[in-house]
């Protein structure tokens, strides 16, 4: 029961906004259970090639960094509240035509412009964070926001098998609805609070308006270095979604059952220990020590795979790996909202985004470019070199940036 209690305390002190917010990224991220089915429904339904469906899965990265910009950009122009509504409520209709075009080019077309509009809501729902948590527990709310991700990304997946199982056309329809749904609810919640809030930036004095907008993340040289560390880390992450299941499948010789389990698994470990974790890195640790270990434990997860692929190895390497995205996701937005400044969040928050963006495009490639040139060995000690190094570089630069 003190567990219990222990446990739920660390929720504690969260604003209303906050946890609403939340919800409405797990309404909209459990709707987006078609992304895991893309590959396998252009091969098997629509009779793609392998290169084919690669070329037109890259166009989702590009996408990611162009909404990823806009959205960031639109925000500090018209504000969160429009930008979060109109790309949940745009995003809809393109996820119900979707099935209606089976050539290469529409489906590129229609997966970049799902995701550049789908991207666009990020740096808008990260600056909705900012401007409703309260800044003692701004990395609280982050973490919960995150933690809703995962959520949904474990939902969203196992409720798009069932769907895909009876047909594909259930998929994009249930990812149209769930948009709109949760375009529905942040609407209600949020219109009444985005008119106050309005009405009382009004009130304030011109000069301080003027000041707000005077600093740019562009000519912001340590952010951009910043930036740049946290792409090179999302590189090497992000195998998680696409080398990882290689090895698991080639090396390991796991059964899909199996490694859907693994990889479920993490969600799971992030969701129950993001709070506590969070909380207890903030009582005890610094934000740049907290990063450079959270990224020296991404590198150690991936060096244990050196020393063989059974079952509690891979869930030990899983384990280690969760608990490190736990300690550098959520640390690397409060860093970016501590950067910014009152009115540049978005374009702040829309940088940061492009740089993982990217990690979007070359991560597939260069993964699956070492494997079959030198092997997975050299993959995962390349990327620990490659951590370690980030590590450092992070904890140095993210010191300079805050107090």
């Amino acid at each position: 029961m003190k567990l219990f209690n222990s446990y739920i305390n660390t929720f504690k002190g969260l604003s209303r906004e906050a946890w609403m917010l939340s919800i409405v990224m797990l309404i909209n991220r459990s709707g987006s259970m078609v992304l895991p089915f893309l590959g396998v429904y252009m091969t098997e339904h629509l009779k793609f090639s392998l290169e084919n469906t690669g070329i037109v899965l890259s166009f989702y990265g590009i996408g990611s960094v162009l909404g990823s910009w806009l959205g960031g950009f639109l925000t500090d122009k018209f504000g969160e509240y429009y930008i979060q509504s109109w790309s949940l409520f745009l995003s809809a209709p393109i996820f119900i035509i979707m099935p209606f075009f089976s050539s290469v080019d529409m489906m590129a077309l229609l997966i970049f412009l799902q995701s550049a509009i789908s991207d666009t809501f990020r740096p808008a729902n990260s600056v909705a964070i900012t401007k409703y948590a309260r800044p003692e527990n701004l990395t609280k709310a982050f973490s919960l926001n995150r933690m809703a991700v995962n959520l949904g990304f474990s939902i969203g997946p196992a409720l798009g098998g069932i769907l895909s199982g009876i047909s594909y056309n259930f998929l994009f329809v249930v990812n149209g609805i769930g948009a709109v749904t949760a375009g529905i609810i942040y609407v209600i919640f949020f219109r009444r609070r985005n008119k106050i809030f309005r009405e009382k930036k009004k009130l304030e004095p011109t000069k301080t308006i003027e000041k707000t907008v005077t600093k740019s993340p562009y000519k912001d040289y340590p952010f951009l270095l910043y930036s740049f560390l946290c792409a090179v880390f999302a590189v090497c992450f992000f195998q998680f979604f696409n080398t990882i299941p290689l090895f698991y499948k080639d090396v390991a010789k796991l059964d899909q059952s199996t490694i859907g389990f693994i990889l479920g698994y993490s969600g799971f470990i992030i969701v129950l220990l993001e709070m506590p974790l969070v909380s207890l890195a903030e009582r005890v640790l610094k934000i740049p020590q907290i990063l450079s270990i959270g990224i020296i434990m991404s590198g150690v997860s991936y060096l244990l795979l050196l020393f063989g692929s059974n079952i509690p190895l891979l869930l030990l390497s899983m384990s280690i790996l969760s608990i490190a995205e736990i300690w550098v996701l959520p640390f690397m937005s409060t860093v970016t909202a501590l950067r910014a400044e009152k009115g540049n969040k978005g374009a702040y928050m829309g940088l940061n985004g492009i740089a993982f963006s990217f990690s979007f495009i070359f991560t597939p490639f260069l993964g699956t470019y070492v494997v079959s040139h030198f092997g997975f060995d050299s993959l995962w000690i390349g990327s620990f070199a490659i951590l370690l190094v980030t590590a450092f570089l992070i904890f140095w630069i993210t010191k300079k940036m805050i107090k």
